[in-house]
């Protein structure tokens, strides 16, 4: 399933019980402290006084590491609502397909307007961005290498109808996977923003 990021502040509780891989229950024991505390305290609640202490010295660590907030990056499982403009956003990419700077502005934009910045449309535009770099380098480069192979006058042409083409599959079948596995087919390993 597809998720969506989402930085979460929490207590440092959490990250130094799973640490130490310790149940909620197994330290409300240690540090002789009732589970509903340990669930308070990782919701967000600070711990003071006694609870700090016993809890420090259960965790092996000190107060002031205890007391610190942390902010972790939560995936969410995404809605089929999100799939779904995702899906759209995608898409929309297929309406600059010849144009390369238009099939990344339509689908930024629309990403805009309906408030989806999330992991799955970013690498959905880092992809065209991608694509429309690669092509553009590719079409520069044909004369060149026409000229170096000798090969006739409409070898810009097919690189361009090639490229048109391959953008053309690469929006489809992402919209495929999104639809069938809720991911895309097609992604980078990393993201231009």
């Amino acid at each position: 399933m597809t998720s969506l990021i989402k930085n979460i502040k929490l207590n440092n509780l959490l990250k130094y019980r799973e640490k130490l891989n310790l149940t909620q229950n197994e330290l409300a024991e240690k540090a002789g402290v009732s589970v509903r505390t340990i669930q308070r305290i990782e919701k967000g609640a600070e711990p003071k006084g006694y609870t700090l202490k016993v809890l420090s010295k259960a965790l092996e660590i000190s107060e002031e590491e205890l007391k610190g907030n942390v902010i972790i990056t939560k995936e969410l499982e995404d809605d089929n609502h999100s799939i779904k403009i995702a899906k759209w956003i995608n898409l929309s990419s297929v309406l600059g397909v010849a144009f390369p700077p238009v099939n990344i502005l339509f689908p930024f934009i629309l990403m805009k307007v309906k408030k989806q910045e999330n992991k799955l449309t970013k690498q959905i535009i880092s992809l065209q961005i991608f694509y429309t770099i690669i092509a553009v380098v590719a079409v520069l480069l044909s004369p060149f290498i026409r000229k170096w192979f000798d090969l006739n006058r409409q070898f810009t042409l097919i690189i361009v109808i090639f490229a048109v083409l391959f953008n053309l599959f690469i929006i489809l079948r992402n919209t495929i996977g999104l639809d069938k596995n809720k991911k895309l087919y097609f992604k980078l390993n990393f993201s231009f923003f």
